[in-house]
């Protein structure tokens, strides 16, 4: 395609949706995960001509590929594909699945065709008659607890709605469901983020921003560039963390609709135009007529089941977004009060004499394994795998006198080793070798030696999973698994 050919394309891509002729886009889809399955079909669902590309062949990739094949996808898949071939691959639009950072070879390759991600994708394929509204958010830590708990007051107010996007149902499969979906709760990652430019939610959140994926994105910088896009186009209300100073700073910069309103929220006293809480009361001061001398009270502290003072943040941030939508107090209550909690979200497994056995696999990063050791007072800490970049001077400085103990394991344990020697040196620490067939249970076997009464044996790695196991709920189960055969 000529140079002009191309700017023409790009430009009608730009504004592409369902009454877009797509049979002259030629598609590339990196990754064959769920995400990139979902892409994939909507694409061939439009008439596109589609190419798939995945390093990973497995068993799961291979029958995804058979099915995309079947309905007239070019797919290619293994570790050993040949770019030198594929360089040939004409691309009018590429779609990276999230594990694909800007930096990775094909996105170069393809960077003269328009890059979206799957939820650009989904935007611009969303129904052309009354479109279900997105109540979008993203943050370091509390995305997933914040959009169920979210879905949980949408449900419970009578509307049909599901968390999708980084958590559930792919946000493409989604806009495509039958029947419509009322309204969306949309948890979005970084990754995500990176690659969506056109979206305009109703209402959209930034819960919190701390050092996270800097290997993905290169930069403290280029990371926060990426989580401020969440506000871009909004076109009702944006969301604030008020005990945050730099989601308030990205807030105040934000690209918004005329009209456009901004709300905090805050685990102290509200200030007008903030929710927040008073005497142990989740309150509002933003939607409510008489916010200047009155507080709308939501639920009390004790009422929620989950516990933990970032999960009332969570539980003020949903409420502000399904405020913004128009959901009644009692819906609202009602939603967060039967909202449980996630899988391997500081989830206790087991009490085995004395010790309390608690899964925290979720805890990805840093920041959310801080959250996870401010809840005991003292820990045998199990951490380690793929740090993404992160640092964990701080973490250990912070929380030398809860460790009883550490064991550690995964590729960058070395990382979290030198920082327990520096700042906690007389804490033992044990390592668990790569070459252990099954490490989870070696890790718990090691921290069932090193606890004392009363400690707890933690799994808060602060790092990702891949190094080891498939995602952060392997890892939990295995840590389940690991804690069961110790009771037996």
């Amino acid at each position: 395609m000529s140079s002009d050919g191309a700017k023409a394309m790009a430009a009608s891509l730009s504004t592409a949706d369902r009454r877009t002729d797509w049979s002259e886009v030629n598609a590339v889809v990196l990754g064959l995960g769920i995400s990139g399955f979902a892409a994939a079909d909507a694409l061939l669902r439009m008439n596109a001509t589609v190419t798939v590309l995945d390093h990973v062949d497995d068993e799961v990739r291979v029958e995804r590929g058979r099915i995309l094949s079947t309905l007239g996808a070019q797919v290619q898949l293994g570790g050993d594909l040949d770019l030198a071939t594929d360089r040939e691959t004409p691309c009018d639009l590429l779609v990276p699945s999230p594990g694909f950072p800007p930096s990775h070879p094909w996105i170069e390759q393809f960077r003269a065709g328009t890059i979206w991600s799957g939820e650009q994708l989904a935007w611009n394929l969303r129904p052309l008659e009354r479109p279900a509204p997105w109540l979008t958010l993203t943050g370091t830590n509390g995305k997933t607890t914040t959009a169920e708990m979210l879905s949980s007051i949408l449900r419970l107010a009578g509307h049909r709605a599901v968390a999708v996007g980084n958590v559930g149902r792919p946000l493409v499969e989604a806009v495509f469901a039958e029947p419509p979906y009322d309204v969306l709760p949309v948890e979005l990652s970084s990754f995500q983020l990176h690659w969506s430019d056109r979206l305009a939610p109703h209402a959209s959140a930034l819960l919190n921003i701390a050092p996270d994926h800097l290997d993905w994105h290169g930069s403290m910088a280029a990371y926060v560039a990426d989580k401020s896009k969440i506000f871009n186009g909004t076109t009702d209300t944006i969301v604030y963390n008020a005990d945050d100073a730099r989601t308030e700073e990205l807030a105040r910069a934000a690209d918004v609709a005329e009209g456009c309103r901004a709300v905090g929220f805050t685990l102290g006293i509200p200030e007008i135009g903030m929710l927040g809480v008073v005497a142990g009361t989740l309150v509002d001061r933003a939607f409510t007529g008489e916010r200047r001398t009155h507080a709308q009270e939501l639920c009390d502290i004790s009422d929620l089941a989950v516990s933990g003072s970032h999960n009332v943040a969570n539980a003020l941030a949903a409420a502000a977004l399904a405020l913004s939508w128009g959901v009644p107090i009692p819906a609202i209550r009602r939603g967060l009060l039967a909202y449980e909690g996630e899988p391997h979200r500081l989830k206790s497994i087991a009490r085995i004499g004395d010790v309390e056995y608690v899964d925290d696999s979720k805890a990805t990063n840093v920041s959310a394994a801080d959250v996870a050791l401010q809840c005991f007072p003292r820990v045998v800490w199990i951490a380690g795998g793929l740090a993404k970049g992160g640092q964990f001077d701080d973490l250990v400085s912070k929380h030398h006198h809860r460790l009883s103990a550490v064991v550690l394991l995964g590729r960058d344990r070395e990382l979290i080793r030198q920082a327990v020697e520096r700042h906690a040196p007389e804490v033992p620490v044990i390592e668990v070798a790569d070459s252990e067939t099954e490490p989870m249970d070696h890790a718990v076997r090691e921290a069932a030696s090193l606890a004392r009464p009363k400690d707890t044996v933690l799994l808060a790695p602060a790092c990702a999973s891949m190094d080891l196991f498939p995602d952060y709920s392997a890892r939990g189960d295995a840590f389940a698994h690991a804690v069961d055969n110790l009771s037996r």
